[in-house]
């Protein structure tokens, strides 16, 4: 049933990119007006995160970047469906990556990278990234499974559709390590802005104008293996067409102090929001845990959990 409900997905969705992107757009204009006048998806969420995270904005600017991003949160649902039928020309044609030569100079050397990205742009056009590395260069993104099957495995061909391999998050360091072994070079890219679990809760940052957990896996797995770090920062320069520049945090990870690469992402990632908002996906309930309830919940000294706490 699910292979079904899959292949039905997939052929809907590889009809419907044969559209010209023009036409798309037109389609992503009256899906607006349905999700954001009618509908009103997650707009509490929406309106509640614009709001905390620029309070020194007026009313009206906020609702201005809540109406931005309801457009443009259309217009990345039609962009990811176009992936099902893009050739790499067209895509490498309108989704560019600039400071390659610093990360094409690591990974010539045989030393993989780490790619700090955030859910801000078209995140799904970044998996053209092998259009832009050596040939012998692995490249992957690390993602949570949906659990909707048929849904999950739309979403691994269509990020998977320029050859770069899908992880899923609960084994990113074994394949990472398979990798090493095996001396592949490889280009990861993490998302790496939700919301942890409570038990994956180990440091906290000023993001937004909010006290932040944040994920640390990244920084520690490119500790244990040695890769360099990057961030992508990306733009969207109109309809269609996008740049990601990538910059380089650091070569020797292991040289960095605890959270240094971390906060140094988070700092970036903030900056990439506060140029153009419109882009970042507010409706996701990123502030959902708070320190107050954390430390409700654990014994928390010294910067580390210690144990549970009573709730």
């Amino acid at each position: 049933m699910n292979t079904i409900a899959f292949h039905t997905l997939y052929a809907l969705c590889y009809l419907l990119s044969l559209l010209p992107l023009r036409v798309l757009y037109v389609m992503s204009d009256i899906t607006y007006l349905i999700v954001a006048h009618l509908l009103h998806y997650r707009r509490k969420v929406i309106r509640k995160n614009i709001a905390s995270s620029f309070p020194e904005k007026s009313k009206e600017e906020q609702l201005q970047i809540e109406r931005d991003f309801y457009r443009y949160f259309c217009d990345y649902f039609f962009e990811t469906i176009k992936l099902a039928s893009m050739s790499a020309g067209q895509l490498k044609r309108r989704m560019t990556f600039t400071g390659m030569e610093e990360i094409n100079r690591v990974l010539n050397s045989g030393q993989s990278c780490a790619i700090y990205l955030g859910h801000y742009g078209n995140w799904e056009w970044l998996t053209s990234l092998p259009l832009w590395v050596p040939e012998q260069v692995q490249c992957g993104q690390i993602y949570h499974p949906l659990e909707n099957e048929a849904t999950n495995r739309l979403f691994l061909k269509l990020r998977q559709h320029f050859h770069s391999r899908c992880i899923a998050m609960n084994d990113t360091l074994r394949e990472i390590v398979r990798f090493q072994q095996e001396g592949t070079v490889v280009a990861i890219g993490y998302i790496s802005d939700q919301c942890p679990h409570w038990v994956n809760i180990h440091h906290w940052v000023d993001f937004l104008h909010h006290d932040t957990p944040v994920l640390t896996g990244v920084e520690r797995i490119v500790r244990k293996v040695g890769h360099a770090v990057f961030y992508g920062d990306m733009r969207r320069v109109r309809r269609g067409y996008y740049t990601c520049e990538i910059r380089l945090i650091t070569d020797h990870p292991e040289e960095a102090q605890q959270w240094d690469i971390t906060d140094r992402y988070f700092r970036e990632l903030e900056n990439t929001i506060r140029r153009a908002p419109q882009y970042y996906l507010w409706s996701h309930n990123r502030w959902k845990r708070t320190r107050e309830e954390f430390n409700r919940r654990f014994e928390y000294r010294d910067g580390k959990v210690i144990g549970k706490g009573i709730l």
